[in-house]
Parts: structure tokens; sequence; C-alpha cells
């Protein structure tokens, strides 16, 4: 049947800032699938919820307290889910992120920063994890989290955006040098109603203009990009490498606009 190219029964996922949002939804559908995780982020507490919901679902959880702007930190995942589950299949590069500012309030460290965080830091995961999917499972599919801030121009974003887009470049380079047993494809989403939109979404006014520039006139929900996570992942998506799939609404224009003052 169809809907079982869609499953990840006894595959080993490594989702990395999956306290909450966005990783917490990857590593819990992930789970419902029938996959085991290693979920890492910086909060205890964040993470026993999580883990506790993949629990519920009959899979297992391990849990990585530590701080992912560590590269080594971020690196050591791979050993850890070879350790605990016997094997690594699945890499979700989710951590990541950069504080919007002006442009000329943005320092180069800022951009070096942002860099760091979104994309060394993917790639030292990749690195590590590569050669432990080869021996153990035989292949893998890496997915790394972008954002429609990669592809679109809006103010405030020159760090952030910046780094996504080499990001989702990364993703093409590194899925011609790892096929055609590691498959690596992105997920670039939209607005999404996590933590970062609560202030948005709790005014009424404010999120029905983010809504209405959103050509499906709604914010995206975690699950919209764990679904997509779960397809990239199982052999559903097993015909795609070096792809950025944006799960956005629709948006050709950003949907979010920085007030910031005019030259």
């Amino acid at each position: 049947m169809i809907l079982d190219r869609f499953r990840l029964d006894d595959r080993v996922a490594i989702v990395t800032g999956a306290g909450r949002g966005l990783g917490a939804a990857i590593a819990t559908g992930f789970a419902e699938a029938g996959a085991d995780v290693v979920i890492a982020a910086r909060t205890e507490a964040d993470l026993r919820k999580v883990a506790e919901q993949v629990r519920e679902t009959g899979r297992r959880a391990h849990i990585v307290v530590a701080d992912l702007a560590d590269v080594e930190a971020t690196a050591a995942l791979a050993a850890t889910a070879a350790e605990q589950f016997g094997r690594l299949d699945i890499v979700v590069n989710n951590v990541g992120g950069a504080l919007p500012k002006p442009l000329l309030d943005t320092a180069p460290d800022d951009l070096a920063h942002a860099f760091a965080f979104n994309v060394a830091n993917a790639h030292a995961l990749v690195r590590a994890a590569v050669p432990t999917m080869l021996e153990t499972a035989g292949g893998g599919s890496v997915i790394n989290v972008t954002s429609t801030m990669g592809r679109l121009p809006g103010r405030a974003f020159a760090a952030y955006g910046t780094a996504k887009a080499a990001l989702a470049h990364y993703t093409r380079l590194a899925a011609m040098d790892l096929c055609p047993r590691i498959r690596v494809n992105a997920i670039a989403p939209g607005s999404i109603l996590t933590s970062s939109l609560e202030v948005v979404a709790a005014d009424d006014t404010m999120r029905t203009t983010l809504e209405r520039a959103t050509p499906l006139r709604r914010i995206g929900d975690p699950e919209d990009i764990a679904a997509t996570a779960v397809f990239l992942a199982s052999p559903a998506g097993g015909y795609l490498t070096g792809k950025v799939i944006e799960t956005d609404g629709g948006l050709i224009a950003p949907n979010l606009d920085i007030p910031i003052p005019d030259l």
C-alpha cells in the first residue's frame, strides 16, 4: 500500500532543537511513523515532555541536554544514536536562528555567528553522522531546516536570511557529494505557530495581517512541518535529494514585516 511508504518503522533519527516548536513536532511525528529518536536541546524539562510524547506512541526516546551552539556537542549526537539504538538512519538539523536587526546595526560578528550556528553546526553533525549511517543502516536521510527568509528579501533579516540561504545551498552541495546512499534535503518553513510567533498570534490585528498576507490564509502549524519531514525521511521521499521543500502557505513575499525606519 502507498501509505506504507510513509512509515519509518524501527529507524533511528536525531532531531536537534527538539525541546519545543518544530523540533518537538518532528520528533513526535517520526515516532508516530515508527522511529526511535535522539532528541537534543538545552532545556531538560522541555525534552522530558517531548520524550514522554514519543514513548506514548510506543517508541523510544533518548534525551541529550546540550548547548548545540557547540559544534562538538552537536557532532557527538551521531555516536550517541549508535550507542543507544545501534543504528542511525535520519538526521534533522533543526537548531539554528538569529535575532532580527537593522542592516546597519548588524555587525560582521553577527553574520559570522549566524553562519556558525545555522550552517557550520549542521555540517558538523552531517560529517559525524554519515559514516555511522553508512555503517549501521547502509544509507540515510539528512533534513536541514532553513526558512522562507533564505529566499525572500525582508527588512532586518540580513544575518538570519543570509545564513538560511547558505544552508539551503549547502543542502544542494551536500546532496551531490553524498549521493546515492545518503539523501540530503531541506524544509523552508513559512510563518509557523511556535513560541516565536506567540505575540503575533495573540494580537488579533497582527494575526489577521499575517494570515491575509499568506496565500493559504492561515499561520502554519508545527505538524505541517513534521509531515513534510516524515515524507522526506521515509521511502515516500526516496527519489528526492538536493531539494528545498517550501512549506510556507504559498508565500511569494514576506508576510511578516519588521518595522524599521527608512534611511
